[in-house]
């Protein structure tokens, strides 16, 4: 059995529990009694310890394992919630994501046996005050743990003179290479393992078993054979003969260390010559009454022995690339490539039918492009993904902050069901938290009486809101806080030498406020680790702009700010307007696009060194691409102007194009590492004739 092929599973699975963990184990701190949320965390915590010891991962296994614990004697009511055992709690939670964070990026478990925390589970089942701070003894927590293995391994292995592993009748082979073994000073164990009734995956406990015998030893025969278990053709019960330099004892408990085993019973097994005489004749004359067991050696190592050993080849790091689908959506998925079929048939059959009209040919092209269409939505609906699986960890963050800040305040979320491209949602969990705690460090104030002075109540509120608007998704951060000092940024920016006076005066407090976007730009008298960390709003920037997306501020001072994230639902396809400048062909986003004007040479006038167009009122500076992209115009100076209108945000401008083709759906390409130098071209896109066209950007332009 290889559990490699489960890894990808048994990480997005344990994921999810932990972030199910939290979410109950905070609504806990706010009811201690409520058995509901008492019972889940066992289930869940139940269901995390199992899969850790399906996937062979100790020290996760017996944290769970301690965790459960306490959650057992919480629900019996032995034992009741505190707000020390909830500390300890989370801090076992950020231990355990510690665990699935090393088995994901190196395939192990790490060396942190976290015996703390252990020790502060036992501390509280005693009835004593809970201190995961305080460092455990190891030798205290081993003589803690030891009597109840010890008294374990004795329930679990008491001595029986019918086990199964005297039973096997052994080849001459195997005699052989026993012999030798105990000429080496070696020990030659049986060992008969019997699995729980309850046990629903008898065969993965019994490769658990295989596998930490082998740590000890050289399993040579198996009854049943290795191939039997792993096929889970045996009852409860399973023999084994190891050779190893270990105890029977130290053999029993790796046995029985494994969950869901219900006993091991083991002894050294006896060899001498009248011994393997009788088995020789037993051979020759009851062959055909002989249990069916064989040299297994090489089988019982490829079974148990080398799977382990391939897993371990395989230990590289493991990206979360999967995404849960609906079944109803890939029944859509189906039916639309059948129809993409047909839709094939159907034109090639158009094509080569003698005296087929163009009408029939076009009527089909038509036909394809529907379900086309139709096929790309699917795809896309198959790709999105509730941006909840990235906010739900913020509450525990908020709460963490809240003690270490030592300031009140509360996280208000909202939308968390709307869907975003998992691409997207991935990555955007980083600049998300910078925002929240940037509103908790530097957006509530620290001075209660200055919020109550302000009219505002003494715990703070911090807001996160998420909602579909059109083709983007609008995610707002924001805060009843301090709000941005405008005066104290533009101080900032001229003592830097950012601007001069001279713009600082000419400048908006919408134009100041974006200075905090330019890199390692920071009004903090003081750095701490919480909202920095070294990280400043410009990364949050240039994130958020990598997935062709924007982000801006508003704040009123003393008042609060809110932060606006507005993302495209879908990164792959999009519809774009195609344009040509200098006589090459080019695509803008539809997405980014107005409005489309048409402007007489003599409407452009000249602001600040700058030039603008008065359309119905407002002042839109221009912006000649031609130039831009450093090519010539092939339209004549006296000719009329085509505008494209862009917007970002509430900043517009005119993009001054060649010509117009009309509207299309294309496909964005990279342009790979190798050509990152322009930001105003977003990526390239192949036309239906084979021509690349490079796609603008207009957020870059703007």
């Amino acid at each position: 059995m290889d559990v490699s092929q489960y890894l990808d599973v048994f990480i997005d699975e344990s994921k999810e529990h932990l972030q199910n963990l939290n979410t109950q184990i905070l609504d806990l701190e706010q009811e201690p009694g409520n058995m509901d949320t008492i019972n889940e965390i066992f289930r869940a915590a139940h269901t995390l310890k199992g899969m850790a010891g399906t996937m062979g991962y100790k020290r996760m296994q017996n944290l769970t394992h301690n965790m459960e614990n306490v959650f057992s004697e919480v629900r019996n009511g032995a034992a009741k919630v505190n707000a020390s055992v909830v500390d300890v709690l989370f801090q076992c939670l950020d231990a355990l994501d510690e665990y699935v964070t090393n088995i994901q990026t190196t395939g192990d478990e790490g060396d942190n046996d976290n015996e703390n925390l252990i020790k502060a589970f036992n501390d509280f089942l005693a009835g004593n005050e809970p201190d995961a701070d305080k460092e455990a003894p190891k030798a205290e927590v081993e003589s803690k743990d030891e009597p109840a293995d010890k008294q374990e391994t004795e329930d679990k292995s008491g001595k029986d003179d019918d086990a199964s592993w005297k039973k096997i009748k052994f080849a001459e082979s195997q005699l052989v290479v026993m012999r030798e073994a105990i000429k080496e000073g070696k020990n030659v164990i049986g060992l008969t393992v019997t699995v729980q009734e309850s046990c629903i995956l008898k065969a993965a406990r019994a490769f658990l078993v295989y596998k930490a015998i082998e740590d000890l030893g050289e399993i040579i025969v198996s009854n049943p054979s290795a191939q039997d278990i792993e096929d889970e053709k045996f009852d409860l019960e399973f023999s084994l003969i190891v050779i190893s330099d270990s105890d029977t004892d130290k053999l029993i408990t790796a046995a029985t260390n494994v969950s869901e085993i219900e006993k091991a019973i083991g002894g050294y097994v006896e060899l001498d010559a009248s011994s393997a005489e009788s088995e020789k004749a037993s051979e020759q004359t009851e062959d055909s009454n002989k249990p069916a067991v064989t040299d297994n050696k090489p089988a019982a190592s490829e079974g148990a022995g080398n799977a382990p050993a391939k897993a371990a080849d395989k230990k590289k790091p493991v990206v979360n690339r999967t995404v849960r689908v609906d079944i109803e959506k890939l029944d859509d998925l189906m039916n639309l490539v059948s129809e993409l079929i047909i839709a094939k048939n159907s034109l090639v059959s158009a094509a080569t039918t003698k005296g087929a009209g163009s009408n029939n040919v076009n009527e089909q092209i038509e036909y394809l492009e529907s379900v086309t269409t139709n096929l790309h939505e699917s795809v896309m609906k198959v790709r999105m993904v509730p941006i909840e699986s990235v906010v739900n960890k913020f509450p525990r963050m908020i709460r963490d902050l809240q003690k270490k800040l030592n300031k009140k305040m509360e996280l208000y979320m909202s939308g968390e069901e709307t869907e975003l491209d998992r691409t997207v949602v991935d990555e955007i969990g980083d600049p998300l938290m910078h925002l929240l705690r940037n509103s908790a460090d530097h957006g509530i104030e620290n001075d209660v009486a200055l919020r109550k002075e302000r009219g505002k109540p003494e715990t703070g509120s911090i807001w996160l809101d998420a909602y579909q608007d059109g083709n983007n998704v609008v995610i707002e951060v924001r805060d009843d806080g301090n709000g941005i000092d405008v005066a104290a940024v533009r101080n900032k920016a001229i003592e830097r030498g950012t601007i001069t006076e001279e713009q600082a005066a000419s400048m908006s407090d919408a134009e100041i406020t974006n200075l905090l976007f330019l890199p390692s730009f920071s009004t903090a008298k003081q750095v701490s680790d919480i909202s920095g960390r070294g990280v400043g709003l410009d990364v949050v920037k240039s994130k958020i702009e990598s997935l062709s997306g924007e982000v801006d501020v508003k704040s009123v001072y003393g008042e609060g700010s809110k932060w606006t994230i507005r993302l495209p639902l879908t990164l792959a396809i999009i519809q774009s307007l195609m344009v040509v400048i200098g006589g090459e062909k080019y695509a803008i986003p539809l997405g980014n696009i107005q409005t489309i004007e048409s402007v007489v040479p003599e409407e452009i006038k000249t602001v600040q060194h700058k030039e603008v167009i008065n359309l119905r009122g407002s002042v839109i500076p221009i912006i000649r691409l031609n130039e831009v992209l450093g090519c010539e115009s092939t339209r004549k100076p006296d000719e009329d102007f085509i505008v494209v209108v862009v917007k970002k945000g509430d900043v517009q401008a005119g993009l001054v194009i060649d010509e117009l083709t009309g509207q299309q759906e294309i496909v964005i390409k990279s342009l790979g590492k190798y050509i990152n130098k322009s930001k105003v071209i977003s990526g390239a896109t192949i036309l239906g004739d084979g021509e690349v066209a490079l796609i603008i950007d207009p957020n870059a332009l703007i």
